[in-house]
């Protein structure tokens, strides 16, 4: 797929308020401080249309960027940033949760792992939450040029193996880095292929 235009459209906490459900939408999330703003620049290729904050907790709205006037690319507040206020936490989990579960035209919820950790319990515990409700998910390893070639695989595989336990088999997942642009044309041609087969 190529990227001929990016643009912001709206911004907002509620589902009623995003835009009419006419379009595929594909949603980003992760836990805090997993590089999803870069990651989301990376692939619309301008730096500047998520912005970036080495605060974690930056995204608390769902915000929406028309991709190619054909399909939204929505990123959603992250998950677990013990910095933010139990109150603004509920929030964002009550409006995720009705975003994820309601939103008709959502293709498909990207979920973000850093590559230089060890599975999480908080991204185990969304996955799990995701598959018990039968909602479309992908799983993307992120900033996967920090650690060493035989730590990613490392990592990975634990990755297989913990989600193996419950899972029948291992959810579609996209090795990426923002830095080196790394995983672009995998994330977008599933993009593409989840449009033409409908989701």
């Amino acid at each position: 797929m190529i990227i001929r235009s990016a643009e912001f459209t709206i911004s907002n906490t509620k589902l009623a308020h995003c835009p009419p459900p006419n379009k595929p939408e594909f949603a980003f999330i992760g836990r805090s401080n997993v590089g999803k703003s870069s990651l989301i620049n990376m692939l619309v290729n301008n730096k500047n249309l998520a912005k970036t904050s080495g605060k974690p907790g930056k995204t608390q709205t769902i915000n929406h960027y028309l991709i190619n006037a054909a399909w939204y690319l929505v990123d959603l507040p992250g998950y677990g940033f013990a910095g933010v206020s139990k109150t603004s936490r509920e929030s964002w989990g009550g409006m995720i949760e009705n975003y994820l579960q309601k939103r008709e035209n959502l293709y498909c919820t990207f979920i973000l792992l850093d590559s230089r950790l060890e599975p999480q319990k908080i991204d185990l515990d969304f996955i799990q939450w995701m598959g018990e409700r039968n909602l479309p998910f992908a799983l993307i390893f992120t900033k996967s040029d920090k650690p060493k070639r035989g730590q990613l695989a490392a990592s990975q595989i634990k990755y297989k193996q913990t989600l193996l336990k419950t899972w029948e088999e291992m959810p579609p997942f996209i090795t990426t880095s923002a830095e080196k642009k790394t995983g672009r044309d995998e994330v977008l041609d599933f993009i593409e292929n989840a449009i033409k087969t409908g989701g």
